[in-house]
């Protein structure tokens, strides 16, 4: 167990969203910014997490906490340094929540004590740096524990849930078992979705909030004239091409950025030019369903022309609390070695490197713009940042019809749902849009402004000020 890492933010202007939102829009998120910044004045807002890298609870921390310190609020970072043992307990917990068994370990006492044990030797490294007038925002189940320890301190504490399933089953209650009693000592608690509230919790207590992108960060940011075809050229995904420009990108804090690092490449020719390119992006995790789309391409996309697919994720090894990662990853390593060579060469895995986080985001930015339809094909799904963040890029996405993927796409709107167990249904989507190009940019087009309206950070920042008020006045 090390000392947690305290991230160092940069300060991002909120006016930015002025010209994306429209005047009436962005005049209630500065008047909430602005009561928020009266009402905090000398105190500060933390957010504990798991992870700096990987997964979307840390590209939402890295893209909406920027904001909050621009509207003039004192907010910090704070990630957690565990041993692997825990990561794996905390991994299990976060498959159960999902219904998922994940690797089939015990969430006993001996489990309970290394849960307990681990995050009240965490807390201690507050001591001195958090304040009773201070309001902590815990994430998901790593986090949970240290509610106790915070209230102990005096802090207004929040439990900020971003992951679960609709139809939850006995793995899920087990988890929830297992968390409730740290999860009841918030003062409040955030969830994602509305369904995906605890029914153990009081429903006073609880609110739905979604996540947000930001549409300046470079995971979203708008790309030069070939700038992102000489990202996938530099990161080896495609062949270098004279017409490319230059692999830039501006950075988080506003400085010049570009690709420079090769990613761990699984393919036997690079992407042609003239492909028709299916894509998703997410951490490998078999609740993605990586396997799933590869079967799905060698059975029902196998006589589609030209088309291929691109499976890419973080560098497997880089994200410290997904112990599971690695495995997925050599798993589907060897589903593509298996595939007959025909089918085997249209298919196209990537581990992004971790090292430089605005650089991988820079490589997924040019990866969305160049699919010509994002797939996301999750078996449970909070969320799902990605599909967000595809739909503001335009692309026409293909979800499954479940957790949050359902609530972004509006089916046959802003994009398209599926079962994800069907693969006929999936590629059946798949190749309607391939196949009608003015229909596929009517999709995208609605999926932008739906994303416009609903999922941008400044829209979060209004929804926060209003929450941080109610628990101050709850509190007084």
């Amino acid at each position: 167990m090390a000392r947690p890492k305290f991230v160092l933010l940069p300060t991002h202007p909120p006016e930015r969203f002025a010209p994306v939102l429209g005047l009436a829009e962005y005049t209630a998120v500065e008047a909430a910014a602005r009561r928020a910044r009266e009402q905090f004045e000398g105190r500060a807002i933390w957010h504990v997490s798991s992870t700096l890298r990987g997964g979307g609870v840390a590209e939402m921390l890295h893209s909406l906490l920027p904001y909050v310190r621009g509207a003039g609020i004192d907010t910090r970072w704070a990630v957690l340094r565990e041993d692997p043992a825990f990561f794996a307990l905390t991994k299990r917990l976060h498959n159960n929540l999902h219904e998922d068994a994940g690797d089939g370990g015990a969430l006993g006492p001996e489990e309970r004590a290394l849960y307990e044990g681990t995050l009240e030797r965490s807390a201690r490294h507050f001591e001195g740096l958090l304040r009773s007038e201070d309001v902590v925002f815990l994430h998901d189940p790593q986090a949970a524990g240290l509610a106790p320890h915070f209230k102990a301190l005096g802090a207004t504490v929040i439990w900020r849930c971003h992951i679960g399933v609709d139809d939850p089953g006995a793995m899920t209650r087990r988890a929830r078992r297992f968390l409730v009693d740290d999860v009841e000592a918030a003062d409040a608690c955030v969830f994602s979705r509305r369904g995906l509230v605890w029914p153990e919790l009081d429903p006073d207590r609880c609110r739905v909030m979604a996540p947000s992108i930001d549409p300046f960060s470079p995971k979203n940011q708008a790309l030069g004239a070939g700038c992102g075809a000489a990202m996938l050229a530099t990161v080896g995904l495609t062949a270098p091409n004279e017409d490319d420009g230059a692999p830039h990108f501006t950075r988080a804090d506003g400085s010049p950025g570009r690709v420079e690092r090769r990613a761990e490449l699984v393919q036997d020719e690079p992407i042609p030019a003239d492909a028709r390119l299916v894509a998703q992006v997410s951490r490998w995790d078999r609740l993605k369903d990586p396997d799933g789309l590869l079967e799905c391409l060698a059975v029902e996309l196998a006589t589609a022309e030209n088309v291929h697919l691109l499976l890419a994720g973080p560098d497997a090894t880089a994200v410290a609390d997904d112990p599971e990662g690695a495995f997925v990853w050599r798993e589907v390593r060897e589903h593509r070695g298996v595939l007959p060579p025909k089918i085997r060469e249209r298919v196209h895995l990537a581990g992004l490197p971790m090292v430089d986080l605005d650089e991988n985001a820079a490589v997924v930015n040019a990866i969305q713009r160049r699919a010509d339809v994002v797939v996301q094909k999750s078996l449970a799904e909070g969320f799902g940042l990605t599909v967000a963040e595809a739909m503001w890029k335009r692309r026409p996405v293909v979800g499954s019809r479940i957790g949050g993927i359902g609530e972004q796409i509006v089916d046959g709107e802003s994009g398209l749902l599926v079962d994800p167990r069907d693969p006929r249904e999936l590629a059946a989507a798949v190749l309607g849009l391939l196949g009608d190009p003015l229909w596929a940019a009517r999709l995208g087009a609605a999926a932008h402004d739906r994303v416009r309206r609903r999922y941008l950070g400044a829209v979060r920042l209004a929804e926060y000020g209003e929450l941080l008020g109610e628990l101050e006045g709850v509190r007084a």
